[in-house]
């Protein structure tokens, strides 16, 4: 994979700008941004998909495929970490001089002299960012924003406003998050991941720190993960502020009930702010805490600030609805790391009722897979009742010898509770066969995993015939 130099300087003037994976959560929603700000915005990807049919839409031109011929006349590449050194457009742009930037370098471009609020995270950043947004929309502000997947209440990603405030979702996982002038910081969690870009975790977290410790006005970081909490006692910040359940923390939720949906109560400065909220999970309760310290940081009022983030109604890819087949339910996840996946599934737990929950894994990338394979497998086996795994994605790595999804699968206690089944079509009819009335099958993953869903809801049709 490449390694773009991050210390490069953007160019002064960027007038027409090409992406190299421009279909992507992160990329599509950059690019989003510049058609808005009036760029010649063109781009490539290996496969269609409803975000580039949304960018499309808004005037960018987009290929299928990539060769050197799409860079055309841009005066600006961007790139992200997952590119093959081989790719034509990046070499051909190498080749004539012209201006690589990792996707962080184009997003701090764009953010300008604005003021950032940067949320960071091993995991819950895309649905802490989205109930800032919609935090700050419903107290009247209109921030500038980046997500990480679709707000489900805006049907986009990204957008520009008319105010000083710009949130973005910034990107732990090759560092680059730390090359943002950030005012606020929201740190979610600091749960081991990325080892294979950071090498270790003790190198993992002093990113954290140094990401916290960069913002200018607040950090804003978890009382309950071991991780942050480590994190917080290196910091020497003026003016932090912690979330969570614990005792101490500046921000703490209490009394959270998943019945039907998620309740809590917010303790802050001694008064207390009852909420319930549109997004079920008790991980979802702590994420509105963070949003919520967030926004009173920032001098929002608190009712009124925990009032509009109970509006958030979720983003797309997380905890997404995609049909009922027979009585079956199929929804979509974006989990990837073994505490998302048990947030997930403990969600569906609280709506599933008395069906039961059928799991289909993939693994996301042959590191993770090899160092969580045991972890992934006590989790799946502990909140679902079946599991189905997949073969890893492996997105910006190289295959692994005798790294796959049965890895995984090989791992649980119980073989009668899972099955590896590598070929996607025969994945979709066993989750078919297996499926009841009442049941929920939620697929879970960060790669191509959520475009096994129409097969599954055909193979349950077909099943019905």
């Amino acid at each position: 994979m490449i390694k773009p130099d991050l210390t490069m300087t953007p160019p002064e003037s960027i007038d027409r700008v090409h992406f190299v994976g421009i279909g992507g959560s992160g990329m599509s929603g950059i690019a989003r941004l510049f058609l808005q700000a009036g760029h010649v915005v063109t781009g490539s990807d290996v496969r269609d998909s409803s975000n580039i049919a949304a960018l499309r839409a808004l005037g960018a031109t987009v290929a299928i495929g990539h060769d050197a011929a799409n860079v055309g006349q841009a005066d600006t590449v961007v790139v992200t970490g997952a590119l093959w050194q081989e790719n034509p457009e990046y070499q051909y742009a190498l080749a004539h001089g012209i201006p690589v930037l990792h996707r962080s370098q184009a997003l701090k471009w764009l953010v300008g002299g604005r003021r950032l609020v940067s949320v960071a995270g091993a995991h819950g950043k895309t649905t802490s960012t989205g109930m800032i947004v919609t935090g700050l929309l419903g107290l009247g502000q209109d921030p500038s924003f980046v997500n990480g997947g679709v707000i489900e209440a805006l049907g986009a990603s990204s957008g520009f406003g008319g105010d000083d405030l710009f949130v973005i979702e910034a990107d732990e996982s090759d560092g680059s998050f730390l090359l943002y002038d950030t005012a606020v910081a929201l740190v979610t969690n600091v749960d081991p991941d990325h080892l294979d870009h950071y090498g270790t975790l003790e190198r993992f977290r002093d990113a954290f720190v140094a990401f916290a410790a960069s913002a200018r006005e607040l950090v804003v970081i978890s009382s309950d993960d071991p991780g942050a909490v480590e994190v917080r006692r290196r910091l020497s910040h003026r003016h932090v502020l912690t979330f969570g359940e614990a005792p101490e923390a500046d921000v703490r939720v209490h009394g959270v009930s998943t019945t039907g949906g998620v309740s809590f109560t917010l303790s802050y400065r001694g008064a207390d702010y009852p909420a319930r909220l549109r997004v079920p999970g008790r991980h979802n309760a702590i994420n509105a805490a963070g949003a919520f310290a967030v926004l009173v940081g920032l001098g929002f009022e608190p009712a009124a600030s925990l009032e509009a983030i109970a509006t958030f109604a979720g983003t797309q890819r997380r905890f997404e609805l995609h049909g009922i087949v027979r009585g079956v339910s199929v929804y979509d996840d974006y989990a990837h790391h073994p505490t998302e996946v048990a947030a997930a599934l403990s969600a569906a737990r609280t709506v599933v009722g008395d069906g039961r929950i059928i799991a289909v894994h993939q693994p996301h990338l042959y590191s993770r897979t090899r160092l969580f394979a045991g972890e992934f497998a006590r989790v799946l086996e502990t909140y679902a009742d079946e599991t189905v795994v997949l073969d890893v994605y492996g997105a910006r790595e190289d295959p692994e010898p005798g790294v796959t999804g049965a890895l995984v699968a090989e791992r649980f206690a119980d073989p009668s509770k899972v099955a590896f089944v590598p070929d996607w079509q025969e994945a979709a009819d066993h989750t078919a066969a297996i499926a009841r009335e009442g049941d929920f099958v939620i697929t879970l993953g960060c790669g191509d995993v959520y475009r096994i869903v129409p097969q599954i809801l055909d193979a349950l049709r077909r099943a019905d015939d």
